[in-house]
């Protein structure tokens, strides 16, 4: 089995490993014996599945969810269930990787123009003129 994540990107099953561990927080008794939390595991370097530029705009976006190694961590706990968390951890993969796929547009420099330079000047030297007028009040003897 596969996870698409988008047309051209797709990851199979093997590359993936699935650990399940005891949930943290509150839960009565049954969050002390019951294993549902899931530890997802994707190493990102190693994959080849991935372009080189979607892996490392991923590692970036990732942070320290990646470890030394370039192994993606993603630890799913919210859900009472262990299905509904791996459901959860693979679809917080994929959206991820779905949005490291997108290759951000370049910045351009702008330069402002020499108009805009004139009017910014203009502006600046009326409001000094304004701010000179204010508080001079000549004494009266």
């Amino acid at each position: 089995m596969t996870l698409h994540i988008t047309p051209d990107i797709a990851i199979d099953e093997d590359e993936l490993s699935e650990r399940f561990v005891r949930a943290p927080g509150p839960g009565g008794q049954n969050v002390n014996k019951v294993e549902t939390a899931v530890q997802l595991r994707f190493d990102v370097r190693r994959s080849p599945s991935l372009p080189a530029g979607v892996r490392a705009r991923l590692e970036k976006l990732a942070g320290s969810r990646v470890d030394s190694d370039g192994v993606l961590t993603i630890h799913a706990h919210r859900h009472r269930t262990r299905e509904r968390n791996r459901t959860d951890a693979r679809e917080r993969l994929v959206a991820l990787i779905a949005k490291a796929s997108h290759v951000p547009k370049p910045r351009r420099p702008t330069k402002p123009s020499r108009a805009a330079k004139a009017r910014r000047v203009d502006e600046k030297k009326q409001r000094a003129r304004t701010k000179q007028m204010r508080g001079r009040v000549g004494r009266e003897d």
